[in-house]
């Protein structure tokens, strides 16, 4: 890439990373009606860092995938479809948080410190998913688009599950309620876990009508998003 392309890339990294942690905690303490909120402390610095680290790897070593991370969103998307998809998706993100902090405000459930330990993990778990998908796979647009030059990877964790992106993201957000002391926080990941299957299987049928090899490669890896599962 070239500096001026890069440094316009820097910045709109910088400031939609800074724009998500800083919409997250204002989302999870509004919410919760309080800044004593340890466990909101504790998830907002694993996302960061873990995402953070992830943001830094790709500018070192594939700026051009974190391009195309950066376009994300419901206006992004070219298919119709998927743009409903993605504001479903924005929709029930938020929710986990909202319902979570509520939950620390009225006191609707008792965590214990073992469980909330556990969600870090499994929030962290996940990010380093994503990360070995990225290394893996430099085509893993936050779009759902199939480039010129675009080839079926079939290695990896690709080897495993046909999504394993989503995979990571499931984790992610499984232990999101459970890092923010919250069992009814897990109600909106249900909903979020149907809305992810719905992604994909639409994403699917578009891999398979433009994607050369890749309906070989679904006969070849016979699960889509759980190991030996589904």
């Amino acid at each position: 890439m070239r500096d001026g392309r890069m440094n316009s890339l820097a910045t709109r990294t910088i400031l939609g990373f800074a724009q998500l942690i800083l919409a997250l905690a204002l989302v999870i303490f509004v919410a919760a009606g309080t800044l004593d909120f340890w466990q909101a402390w504790l998830y907002l610095a694993v996302f960061a860092i873990s995402s953070g680290l992830i943001t830094i790897y790709l500018w070192l070593h594939d700026p051009h995938l974190l391009e195309r991370r950066v376009r994300a969103g419901p206006v992004a998307e070219q298919q119709r479809s998927q743009r409903i998809i993605q504001l479903c998706a924005a929709v029930t993100f938020l929710a986990i948080f909202v319902v979570s902090g509520l939950d620390h405000r009225y006191g609707w459930s008792s965590v214990p410190l073992a469980v909330v330990i556990l969600g870090a993990c499994l929030v962290t778990l996940g990010f380093y998913i994503v990360l070995v998908v990225f290394k893996e796979n430099t085509f893993t647009s936050a779009t759902i688009e199939v480039a010129a030059d675009q080839t079926v990877v079939s290695t990896g964790p690709y080897a495993l599950v046909r999504h394993p992106m989503y995979s990571g993201a499931l984790v992610m957000l499984v232990g999101t309620p459970l890092t923010l002391g919250s069992w009814w926080g897990l109600l909106p990941v249900l909903v979020m876990g149907v809305v992810i299957v719905w992604r994909l299987l639409d994403e699917e049928r578009l891999l398979a009508r433009t994607l050369r090899g890749y309906t070989d490669y679904r006969q070849q890896v016979r699960f889509r998003l759980v190991p030996f599962v589904w």
